[in-house]
C-alpha cells in the first residue's frame, strides 16, 4: 500500500508541475510563452496527464488514479476499501501541492512582474468565468462525470483488449477534449487533488504580489468531481461499462 500511496503522490506531482506548469507559461509576464492562448493550456494538462500516469506506475501505483474523483469511483466499483481510498486521496492532494510549489519555484523571477492576481491564482486553481454557484456546480458535475464514463469506456470489455502502454494517451486525449468541450465556464477542474492542492500551495507560499485564494469558491471544484464521479458510477453500471 505505502508504494502505491507514493506512486499517486509522484503522478500527481507530476501533472501538477507540467499542469500549473503551462498556465504559468502562458499568464506570466515576461514568460517567451505568455499570451499563447487557451490550446496551448489545454495540451498541456493533456500531456500532464499521460506523464503523469506513466510516472504513477513507474514508481509503484498501477491504478494511477491521481485523482480523487477516479479514487471514488473506483471505491464504489470495490477496487479500495474506503481506508485506502482516503489514504490515496491524501496522497494525491500532497502531491498537488507540491507539483504546484515546484511550478513557483521554477519562475520565480516572474511573479513579482506580473500584476495580476487573478492570473496569478488561475495557475495553482480554477474561477468560474461568469460567477453562479449552481451552474458552476453543475458544470463541473457534468464534466467529471463524463471523464469517469469515458475512462470506464476506454477500459470496457466490450471494447476489446488496449495495447499495454496504450491507456494512458487515450486518457490524456479525453482530458484534452473535456478541455476544449467543457472547460470555458470554470476551467475544467475535473479533480479536487488538481485544485485544492495548489490552491493550499497558493496560499501558504510567500508568492510575490499574490491576492487571496479565493476560498469561497474552493468547496464547488472539490465537491462537484466527487459528485461527478458518483454519477458516473450509477450511469455506467446502468448502460453496463463494467
Amino acid at each position: 500500500m505505502m508504494t502505491n500511496l507514493f506512486g499517486e503522490f509522484f503522478g500527481t506531482m507530476v501533472l501538477m508541475i507540467f499542469g500549473c506548469g503551462v498556465v504559468a507559461n502562458c499568464l506570466l509576464k515576461k514568460s517567451k510563452a505568455e499570451g499563447a492562448g487557451w490550446m496551448v493550456i489545454t495540451a498541456g494538462w493533456a500531456f500532464g496527464v499521460v506523464l503523469g500516469v506513466f510516472s504513477a506506475v513507474a514508481t509503484g501505483a498501477p491504478q494511477a488514479d491521481l485523482n480523487p474523483a477516479v479514487t471514488l469511483a473506483k471505491t464504489f466499483m470495490g477496487v479500495y476499501t474506503m481506508p485506502q481510498a482516503i489514504a490515496t486521496m491524501g496522497a494525491e492532494l500532497l502531491g498537488g501541492i507540491v507539483g504546484a510549489t515546484i511550478v513557483w519555484l521554477a519562475f520565480l523571477p516572474h511573479w513579482e512582474v506580473t500584476e495580476d492576481k487573478g492570473a496569478k491564482l488561475a495557475i495553482f486553481c480554477t474561477a468560474p468565468a461568469i460567477r453562479n454557484t449552481g451552474a458552476n456546480l453543475l458544470c463541473e458535475i457534468i464534466a467529471t462525470a463524463m471523464l469517469v464514463l469515458m475512462i470506464f469506456a476506454i477500459f470496457s470489455k466490450n471494447t476489446g483488449s488496449i495495447p499495454a502502454g496504450f491507456g494512458p494517451y487515450l486518457v490524456g486525449i479525453l482530458v484534452w477534449a473535456l478541455g476544449l468541450s467543457l472547460g470555458g465556464p470554470t476551467g475544467y477542474a475535473l479533480n479536487p487533488a488538481r485544485d485544492l492542492g495548489p490552491r493550499i500551495a497558493h496560499a501558504i507560499l510567500p508568492i510575490a504580489g499574490k491576492g487571496d485564494s479565493d476560498w469561497g469558491y474552493s468547496w464547488i471544484p472539490v465537491v462537484g468531481p466527487l459528485a461527478g464521479a458518483a454519477v458516473a458510477y450509477v450511469i455506467g453500471h446502468a448502460i453496463g461499462l463494467m
